[in-house]
């Protein structure tokens, strides 16, 4: 098998073997097996196209090789499983790092169990439709708590910024439970929450089929270690036991309760910065013209999606973070009194609004102690003061970008219509941050509409508050992925170890082969990335 990169396709184009035969000045009949690996939209200039990358067959291989040298041999990819061994694994979360840690010891047959303090997707979506209609939380079931983590009700995204093997495994064990096959090549792959909903009940069916237990519902409120772990779970009030060799905490990073649990217990915790900011809503017919230019009605393209970040005068990073093309704001909270939002498209993408998040740093000196819990005080004041502000009912403040910039209320909405539910409520944003953030926001935003000309216009919305774009804590590991208690292992967004259902994914993998690993590996027990 041979790849190319970099090859400009038209839109709409789809013979691939006549492109590589025109770029490669070869025979046609010549080309056989050709595989779209990397897909790409170059939009720089007035005509988009799209920038490809393919796997092919060819006769005479090696002339070919010889004449191209933008050419490469490649051999097909395959994730390589270490064996079983006797160790019982139990783990808590159902996330993308819980998940897959779980589906790649099924793999090999481990006795697995995964505690999930939600509930199963097919309750979950009963759930959280009723918090969006009804505006009654469920605090243990909603869109932070339940079967795939908080990720479930987002976009759904597949890119991440680190560079690892694994990635080819996730997209293709996706693939494998229902997902759509573009997510192998799209290089802004996503999803979409419909897709992902399936695939993980899927994942979840085939995993029990290998005799993974699943318990949901089920909390762990405590464990004990002396040699193995005593773990205690509640389910429907009732306490019970659980026993295992190893312990893995894919907690995600809304588990306030069980940061707390984890401290008192002396488990090495450590404040970790992250940000907060708002969600901004435009049209998405807008930021298609914007992006896609005189190409913005082709039928070949999806709706656009951006990707900003700047620095301010006061050395603060604004960034934006989870956008949506063609999506929905909606609320991501689990304790009552507390509001904060995300932002969730289906696969189509087919909304009237754009939305994304727009954030701002906040650095560990903000946090009002050195208590390793002391930035989930910080978020916690910020959800509750946007409560208040949305009305005490889970509605949200939502105002004119225009308004904020001038300190005032909104009375009246322009062309754009919030798409948060339960409901919005007017309220002036500033008087829910710090200044110091309202200061770098307004900055930031003004500086985003520099780079990208007509990002914000004279109906661009917010909405208050994203807060847990990222946690705030970090449960310190070693090397081989435990925390100062042998065998207990923190992984995924909740540890702080990372951002996204890739990286979260990956985490999870390579904790699933450390405790594949064991001990008897020794000082050879390191993984490769």
């Amino acid at each position: 098998m041979i790849r190319i990169h970099n090859v400009k396709v038209g839109l709409g184009k789809t013979n691939y073997r006549k492109i590589l035969s025109q770029t490669l000045n070869i025979r046609e009949k010549q080309i056989r097996e050709v595989k779209l690996i990397k897909q790409s939209i170059d939009a720089r200039r007035d005509k988009v196209h799209m920038i490809c990358s393919f796997d092919f067959e060819v006769e005479d291989e090696e002339q070919v090789l010889k004449q191209h040298s933008q050419l490469k041999k490649v051999e097909p990819y395959q994730y390589h499983y270490y064996p079983k061994n006797n160790r019982r694994v139990i783990i808590v979360g159902s996330g993308p790092a819980g998940l897959f840690c779980a589906y790649v010891l099924s793999q090999v047959g481990q006795n697995v169990t995964v505690i999930e303090r939600g509930q199963p997707i097919e309750q979950r979506v009963l759930d959280v439709e009723n918090l969006l209609q009804k505006g009654q939380l469920n605090p243990q079931s909603n869109i932070a708590f339940g079967e795939g983590g908080a990720g479930t009700f987002s976009d759904g995204k597949l890119t991440t910024g680190i560079k690892n093997t694994r990635l080819q495994y996730i997209l293709e064990t996706f693939v494998k439970h229902g997902a759509p096959e573009d997510i192998l090549y799209l290089s802004k792959a996503h999803i979409g929450t419909d897709y992902l909903r399936k695939v993980i009940v899927n994942m979840r069916k085939s995993m029990e089929e290998k005799g993974v237990q699943f318990l949901f519902d089920t909390q762990m409120v405590d464990f004990t270690y002396h040699h193995e772990f005593d773990v205690r779970v509640v389910h429907h009030g009732k306490e019970s036991f659980l026993k295992a060799d190893d312990l893995v905490l894919a907690i995600g990073h809304s588990a306030r309760d069980t940061y707390e649990m984890l401290y008192q217990k002396g488990v090495n915790l450590e404040q970790k910065p992250f940000a907060v900011g708002v969600r901004i809503e435009q049209s998405q017919e807008v930021i298609n013209k914007i992006q896609y230019k005189k190409s913005f009605s082709s039928p070949h393209l999806k709706a656009a999606s951006y990707k900003l970040a700047v620095q301010t005068s006061e050395g603060r990073g604004v960034y934006t973070f989870c956008m949506c093309p063609g999506g929905y704001v909606v609320p991501s909270m689990n304790e009552e009194g507390h509001l904060c939002i995300n932002g969730m498209s289906y696969y189509a993408r087919d909304g009237k609004n754009a939305n994304s998040a727009i954030l701002v740093n906040v650095k560990t000196t903000d946090f009002e102690s050195d208590h390793p819990l002391a930035g989930i005080a910080f978020q916690r004041k910020l959800e509750e003061k946007a409560f208040e502000l949305g009305g005490g009912n889970y509605c949200a403040p939502v105002q004119l970008l225009k308004d904020y910039f001038n300190n005032q209320l909104t009375t009246q909405l322009g062309a754009i219509q919030p798409t948060y539910q339960p409901g919005i409520q007017f309220a002036d944003i500033n008087k829910l941050f710090p200044d110091f953030i309202n200061r770098n926001l307004k900055e930031g935003l003004i500086m985003m509409n520099e780079k990208m000309k007509g990002f914000i216009d004279e109906h661009t919305l917010i909405t208050g508050i994203e807060s847990r774009s990222s946690a705030p804590v970090r449960i310190v590991r070693n090397k081989e992925y435990e925390s100062n208690i042998a065998h207990l292992y923190p992984i995924g967004e909740g540890a702080g170890y990372a951002g996204g259902i890739m990286s979260a994914a990956v985490d999870g993998i390579m904790c699933a082969e450390m405790i594949l690993k064991g001990d008897s590996y020794g000082s050879d027990r390191t993984i490769k990335k």
